[in-house]
């Protein structure tokens, strides 16, 4: 990648050096670099001129469409004063900036506290940024913790990391990482990559309909058929489904959970529905029709088993099957991670009315991990990581994705727009710590207080999205596998006057959303505009959902 400070190049020269007659190697063994070594067979035959092609070069302006870059350099300044830079990866808060005025996707919205949080997640996410000999890798904490593995990475956010990864313009980050976890060890899985469930493999071909880089993603297929069978001789069961420790979930110390018994929960089993559809779908690309048939019937079989054997027809939830046989008597979070991957069948909504409930999973600060009407409802202590009730951005990440993916993909009459929208600024409002912008573990669902101490451990806690759920769900720019992509933004029409999501990298293109009530704000007409490398390509005079074809 070239970048010129000013203007666009008109030509760029590529030489390859000086004239050799063979391999540089000649010089030492004829001694003069003029004449072919005579002990090398072949040495004073004519070398064939080497040929060289550049693939895919374009000249992209280096500014945004819409938006000034340094209109929002001011939050960063302000987030690298906040406390001392105990702890720096690859990039220091002093080139924060730098880094992020270049590999980000700009947003610029009426409500400051949100747009305000959406720069310091890319902030933090910047932070657990590591260059390491084995290439680039994300870290969960800043600091080193003894659960993690090489490099102090852990698995068990690693999904939602390449989820918010996916929208970097530089694609060198999240391609080290996933080969870090899928083939850094001697070839192979790292040792730690199955101390936790993930659901990587989906993450990345999800990311593949952003990049369409099909190569790197077919590189990878014999890793992740490997990853996905290794799963079935440690946690598969009889009955086709998986069983799993509420810890190794990350979930530890819920109310349905066990760090004994061999429960059989929706987390593990929809991470494995999710990875082996896009098995199947990455085979298909490389043309290896037998992976493909097999893990498409994979999925297809734990879709059934899921809607069978988790499904409670009386609580109308997907629930824990303990390892007695019977299913939990609590509705958890967990219950809507399905349609993070649209898994259910039409017939599952009424799971969603729950979701709105005060005796259910709302509270003041977000969403609650159980239902608060549960007599066990926070009953497991403080301060040891409870997944009893309390409001984790891990599960709020999750249950904000499957909700855009209900109001999108599903017909139901018990959520709408309104409370998506109002459930992410309340996620937004709810990442602050004595008025400064925070991030921990999770947090009192009442009164927003973050529930483990201050620390290095705790602060800048890399185990959630916002990023993503901003650009893919508020902006709605909806990845897709063909190549028209659907522009739909979970925004209430009455709410805001003005939006832009603006340089976002999508299949080769920079792509700009623009909606303007009056057209005042932006000068580029009334409505809901979409550019595609500055180029208008779609517009409505509504906050309506759009599509476009990039092809």
């Amino acid at each position: 990648m070239y970048s010129a400070e000013e203007g666009e190049p008109e030509r760029i020269e590529f030489r390859t050096g000086r004239y050799r007659l063979t391999d540089e190697v000649q010089k030492y063994k004829s001694g003069d670099e003029s004449k072919p070594g005579w002990d090398e067979p072949g040495a004073d035959e004519p070398v064939p001129a080497a040929v060289y092609y550049i693939k895919d070069f374009q000249a992209v302006p280096n500014r945004s469409s819409v938006l000034d870059p340094q209109t929002f350099g001011h939050y960063v300044e302000y987030f690298n004063g906040m406390e001392e830079e105990r702890i720096v990866n690859a990039v220091p808060n002093a080139r924060a900036w730098d880094w992020m005025k270049d590999k980000i996707p700009l947003f610029e919205c009426p409500d400051k506290d949100l747009e305000e949080i959406y720069y310091y997640r890319w902030w933090v996410f910047r932070k657990h940024l590591k260059q390491t000999p084995d290439g680039y890798v994300f870290t969960e904490f800043l600091n080193k913790v003894n659960h993690s593995g090489k490099y102090n990475t852990i698995s068990c956010a690693l999904g939602h990391q390449i989820y918010e990864g996916t929208w970097l313009r530089d694609k060198r980050y999240i391609d080290q990482y996933a080969r870090f976890w899928y083939t850094g060890h001697e070839g192979g899985l790292q040792p730690h990559f199955h101390k936790y469930s993930h659901w990587a493999t989906w993450a990345l071909y999800r990311r593949y309909w952003v990049t369409q880089d099909a190569e790197y993603l077919t590189g990878l297929l014999d890793a992740l058929v490997r990853d996905y069978e290794a799963w079935g001789i440690e946690k598969g069961l009889e009955n086709g489904l998986f069983w799993q420790y509420d810890v190794r979930d990350g979930m530890e110390e819920s109310i349905s959970g066990s760090r004994k018994e061999k429960n059989i929960r929706p987390p593990l089993n929809c991470y494995l529905y999710g990875n082996a559809l896009a098995i199947s779908r990455i085979a298909e690309l490389a043309g290896r029709t037998a992976i493909a048939e097999a893990y498409a019937a994979k999925a297809a079989r734990l879709k059934t088993l899921i809607q069978e054997l988790l499904w409670d027809p009386q609580a109308q939830f997907f629930k824990v099957r303990l390892a007695g046989g019977q299913l939990a008597d609590v509705r958890e979070a967990v219950g809507y991670i399905p349609w993070y991957f649209n898994l259910p069948d039409p017939g599952y909504e009424q799971a969603w009315r729950q979701l709105t409930d005060p005796e259910g999973f709302m509270a003041p600060m977000g969403f609650t991990t159980a239902e608060r009407r549960h007599p066990a409802f926070r009953s497991h202590g403080v301060g040891t990581c409870e997944w009893d009730g309390a409001v984790w951005p891990f599960a709020t990440s999750q249950t904000l994705t499957g909700l855009a993916n209900l109001l999108r993909n599903y017909s139901q009459p018990y959520v709408d727009r309104t409370v998506f929208f109002e459930a992410l600024r309340t996620y937004a409002r709810s990442q602050r710590r004595l008025g400064k912008p925070y991030i921990g573990e999770y947090l009192d669902e009442m009164t927003g207080q973050w529930l483990t101490p201050d620390s290095d451990r705790s602060r800048y806690y890399n185990h959630s999205t916002f990023c993503d759920l901003v650009i893919t769900a508020l902006a709605g720019l909806v990845p897709a596998p063909q190549d028209s992509v659907k522009i739909d933004p979970l925004i209430p029409e009455d709410r805001w006057d003005w939006f832009c999501l603006d340089r976002v990298a999508y299949r080769g293109r920079d792509l700009t959303i623009v909606w303007d009530r009056t057209g005042e704000k932006y000068g580029r007409g009334r409505g809901l505009t979409v550019f595609a490398d500055e180029n208008p390509v779609a517009h409505s005079e509504r906050l309506a959902p759009l599509r476009i074809n990039l092809k």
